[in-house]
């Protein structure tokens, strides 16, 4: 075995190495062993690790030291992911970041990062962490769903998806919130499924993850500083730096930070029919984090709500029910009209997709041409 990992690190076909390492007499079933070890370890991970990761029905993969939890859309549910004791999963963890090119050791316990084939990892080692090594995977599909999926599994419920198509059509700036693994990133990339193919689109993102099927799609990447506190590209420096690549749609996979103030800019300056997500309990919390987030660029609340009034179209918020069913629950429109920044509702829908107007309705859908 271990001849097959040097040849594997030396760039070798998995397949080639364990063929070339077989012992004389070997049968058929030690070679497979073999070569599902290496083509596991080609991932930076162990077999039962990447046993999991290739489950269609999952979604997430957890692991607390030695234990593991995935989730399939129905709940966390206990796994075995061969990790026997504390020096495994910190072994574990420092793999995937290595595979993900980014560094992981006593100096940085924290990192994040893109696996090959798109699983997304965050890693946090002891002592940062109470409860040993933390590693935490998320699985992005590897279909692309598009609105007319969306709206047959129940995420788009009655008119949400017409409503989606027109918001996109008249170049309409969308907020999406929700929590984590409300199906943000997903809504989102079905939604620029549906931009022309003659628009330019830039996407500017923590990890890569938003993955529309669009011909003209190109992202920028945050980087963390180096080992010695240089080098480091915000999402702030990428939103400017986007401002001048000529985008048709400027897309934000997440206002968390400062950036904020960039982005009402941008979409304020002529960038219209931009979208961009944000964590929140509801639409109506919205206002709330954005004048938190401008407060961290030394925004004051008055210009935050007089440039997300001025900017932002509406507001679709995702919920995920305890049975792992992800919707649309709220479509809402940013207001100052009696001081402070506040959400109206323009639609509320259940889960199982009854949906209901409320007052912001008539001017949203006359806003997008309904």
């Amino acid at each position: 075995m271990r001849d097959a990992l040097r040849l594997l690190a030396r760039g070798e076909d998995p397949a080639r190495a364990a063929a070339a390492c077989a012992q004389p007499g070997c049968g058929a079933v030690a070679v497979a062993s073999t070569l599902e070890i290496l083509r596991a370890r080609q991932r930076g991970m162990d077999p039962p690790l990447a046993r999991l990761l290739d489950d269609p029905a999952v979604t997430d993969v957890l692991i607390n030291g030695t234990q593991a939890w995935v989730d399939r859309g129905g709940g966390l549910v206990r796994v075995d992911a061969g990790i026997r004791d504390e020096a495994d999963a910190r072994r574990a963890a420092i793999r995937l970041a290595s595979a993900c090119g980014v560094r992981l050791d006593d100096a940085r316990p924290i990192a994040d990062g893109t696996l090959p084939g798109g699983v997304r990892l965050h890693a946090v080692l002891a002592p940062v962490s109470g409860s040993g090594t933390l590693i935490s995977l998320r699985v992005l599909g590897t279909r692309q769903l598009g609105v007319p999926d969306l709206e047959a599994c129940g995420t788009l419920p009655g008119v949400v998806g017409t409503l989606l198509r027109a918001l996109v059509a008249s170049r309409a700036n969308v907020l999406v919130s929700g929590a984590t693994g409300s199906g943000k990133t997903t809504l989102l990339s079905a939604a620029l499924c549906l931009v022309p193919t003659g628009e330019r689109i830039v996407c500017i993102e923590e990890v890569s993850e938003i993955a529309p099927a669009h011909p003209h799609c190109v992202h920028l990447i945050e980087r963390a500083p180096n080992v010695e506190g240089r080098g480091a590209v915000t999402l702030a420096d990428l939103v400017r730096a986007a401002m001048r690549m000529r985008p048709d749609r400027l897309v934000l996979g997440e206002c968390r930070g400062p950036e904020v103030c960039d982005v009402l800019t941008a979409l304020n300056t002529g960038h219209d029919g931009g979208w961009a997500t944000i964590h929140a309990n509801g639409a109506r919390d919205v206002p709330a984090r954005l004048a938190a987030l401008g407060a961290l660029a030394g925004m004051g609340e008055g210009a935050v709500a007089a440039q997300a009034a001025s900017a932002i179209d509406a507001v679709l918020h995702m919920r995920r029910g305890a049975d792992g069913h992800r919707w649309v629950s709220e479509v809402g429109v940013l207001t100052r009209a009696r001081g402070p920044l506040e959400c109206a509702l323009a639609l509320s829908a259940t889960a199982d997709g009854c949906v209901t107007t409320h007052e912001a309705w008539p001017s949203l859908a006359r806003r997008v041409g309904l």
